[in-house]
């Protein structure tokens, strides 16, 4: 066990620390949740562990006969802070079981993207966002307090050195959480390379029964073995995409729990869960072409692993962080959703289902294609198997369920070459009436520059504009067809962004006696072309906006819908611009260079993206390449954003 410091280690010891193998008593009053289905029976349950060995094959039973029977609705909260969600969904979702009953607790700390220096990386240290938040475990824990709870231990599995995780534990903030709330925080990767001190509740211990499995040489934490005995495992999983297994929240998260006795140390042994992506990777790394078939076979082969896991060890309890959650990558590409929410119950494939639809990726078509049929991630296609479940309808309650009857946002990075992005209609129901899919969000791709020049003279005659497929569209706010048609194109070199508009049936509607050297503010009472870019999306309501008239014209602010006020018109884009008119027919070329955009210009980005268009007089025609659709004319609506991805 990696003890955080001294008086963690005596609470250890002397709060009671793990579970042993005699039943808890029942406290006078505790009476078990007949609700959820989830309040285990330890009296009448056999033990699993005899003689340092866990009895793989009746934990498997055991749970699966728990899971099968458990048909509780889903919770879905939303609103507040992490704190605030993670103490409504543990009063919600956690069943009550006696006070005495030994609880681990296990977030997800992990997964992240290594550490990174914050001055050198945009403020970025590499963990946040990409772990559960430690203010919602804060929520949880004060949530397990009040019911009189106080064998709580806090663990995480951990494929790096003692050192490294101490470190881990500064960056994150849960060694600050552990020592402020009195609760020990110990690493699940305790086999004689990490801690040997007390009774090691990371002790591996070896799995009977296992032979028929994918994971015959699996080791199992003694701490989780213990409390999957007699005591109560929750799983604290964030909520957000991945790169490989598509997305990560109940069912991925116990990939954090496991190692094996292939070799020594066996903490190190993690990888031997997805193995089949090693040649895959190596052929890239070569070089050599990857097969997308191979990469398939590879994360089907993981999931079907994930599969037996999930008999072995699944949780209790699932209490999923999104405050916010996260859709890009999970690790480079971060993309916080609209709205912090919440999502729990007491069936990990429940769960991990309702959080694929929520992250658009449940019987997603765009991502079906990608991956040879699999429309959502088939890590939970393979447990839903297992258990013989049907998760084409499942019940969802709490007052983010609303959320389910809108298309949802989706946006996945692969590692496996490919890119889907988009919005997802779930087929729910709102106000008694079917809400029907919004168009998917469009993509644009902005070419390399490379060793090719741009003159910025307003007639974008240069290749390079040749090379660059355009953004095209002729509909309004609504997604109604207009008179007016409108291309953008975009080129990126390290020192700039350039754009080629070409705006089409323009009336010129421009103050043409106003000097364009200024800048104008108001621009967008006249025509103009307008670009909402974020050059990170860590904060989607943060955004810049620049506006370019066909006449040379411009205004740039910085936007922050949570900011009072919302608009800094200090920002300079840096833009540099060029423009030509020829009838109804106005031609824009400009470069912008503002260090915020240049910083972002990286080949493989995705940078949200907003193109809109003013035109006329009186009665104006308000155009949007991705049309948020909003009963009146509204372009600030950063979740209808469509997308800029930068090629190599």
């Amino acid at each position: 066990m990696r003890h955080l410091t001294a008086p963690l280690t005596l609470c250890l010891l002397a709060c009671g620390g793990p579970p042993g193998h005699a039943a808890p008593a029942p406290g006078p009053t505790a009476e078990p949740d007949v609700l959820t289905r989830a309040s285990p029976t330890w009296d009448e349950a056999p033990p699993v562990i005899a003689g340092g060995t866990v009895d793989g094959a009746a934990l498997m039973a055991r749970n699966r006969a728990r899971l099968v029977a458990d048909d509780s609705p889903v919770h879905l909260l939303t609103g507040g802070t992490a704190y605030d969600l993670g103490k409504r969904l543990c009063e919600e979702v956690v069943p009550r079981v006696p006070a005495d009953t030994p609880i681990l607790l296990k977030p997800n700390i992990g997964g992240f993207n290594w550490f990174k220096n914050p001055a050198k990386s945009g403020g970025d240290d590499g963990v946040k966002g990409r772990t559960t938040d430690p203010e919602f475990v804060r929520g949880v824990l004060h949530c397990l307090r009040a019911r009189g709870h106080t064998h709580l231990t806090l663990a995480e599995g951990w494929g790096a050195t003692p050192k490294d995780w101490e470190r881990l534990m500064r960056v994150s903030g849960y060694g600050a959480l552990a020592e402020s709330e009195g609760v020990p925080m110990v690493a699940l990767q305790d086999d004689g390379v990490f801690d040997v001190q007390g009774d090691r509740p990371g002790l591996p211990l070896a799995v009977s029964g296992l032979e028929a499995t994918t994971i015959p040489t699996v080791l199992m934490p003694k701490a989780l073995a213990e409390h999957l005995e007699r005591g109560l495992v929750i799983s604290l999983p964030k909520i957000k995409v991945h790169r490989f297994g598509v997305l990560t929240v109940g069912l991925k998260g116990m990939q954090g729990t496991v190692y094996y006795s292939d070799a020594a140390p066996a903490y190190l042994q993690r990888w031997r869960t997805h193995r089949e992506l090693g040649p895959w990777r190596a052929l890239k790394k070569a070089g050599q072409p990857a097969p997308r078939a191979q990469f398939v076979a590879a994360l089907e082969a993981f999931a079907e692993r994930i599969g037996d896991l999930m008999l072995l060890e699944a949780p209790h309890v699932v209490l999923a962080e999104g405050a916010p959650a996260m859709s890009g990558d999970g690790f480079v590409i971060l993309e916080p959703t609209p709205e912090p929410v919440a999502i729990g119950g007491t069936h990990v494939v429940r769960v991990d289902r309702v959080a694929a639809e929520y992250l658009g990726l449940w019987d997603n078509a765009d991502l079906a294609r990608a991956l040879g049929g699999h429309g959502t991630s088939p890590l939970i296609e393979s447990a839903a198997r297992r258990l013989g479940l049907d998760l084409t309808t499942v019940a969802v309650i709490g007052d983010g369920a609303t959320l389910l009857t809108q298309p949802r946002p989706y946006h996945l990075v692969s590692m496996g070459d490919f890119e889907i992005v988009g919005r997802q209609a779930s087929g729910r129901q709102a106000g008694g009436r079917h809400e029907a899919a919004a168009a998917a969000r469009p993509t644009v791709t902005a070419v390399a520059l490379g060793a090719d020049t741009i003159t910025l003279d307003g007639r974008a005659d240069e290749p390079v504009w040749q090379r660059a497929t355009p953004a095209t569209w002729d509909t309004d706010f609504a997604g109604d067809p207009t008179p007016h048609a409108t291309e953008v194109r975009f080129a990126w070199a390290p020192d700039g962004l350039y754009l080629h508009a070409t705006l089409r049936a323009t009336a010129h509607n421009t103050d043409a006696a106003r000097p364009v050297a200024e800048e104008r503010s108001q621009l967008y009472k006249e025509d103009c072309l307008e670009l909402f870019l974020d050059p990170d999306g860590a904060t989607p309501h943060a955004y810049l906006e620049i506006e370019l008239g066909p006449g040379g014209h411009f205004f740039d602010l910085a936007v922050d819908l949570k900011a009072r006020p919302r608009e800094d018109v200090a920002w300079n884009s840096g833009a540099h611009i060029a423009t030509t008119r020829a009838g109804d027919v106005a031609t824009i070329e400009a470069k912008l260079t503002d260090p915020r955009i240049t910083a972002a210009l990286r080949a493989g980005a995705a940078l949200p993206l907003g193109l809109f268009r003013m035109e006329g007089k009186g009665k104006r025609a308000y155009l949007a390449w991705s049309p948020p659709r909003t009963p009146k004319p509204k372009f600030h609506v950063p979740e209808a954003f469509g997308r800029l991805l930068l090629a190599e």
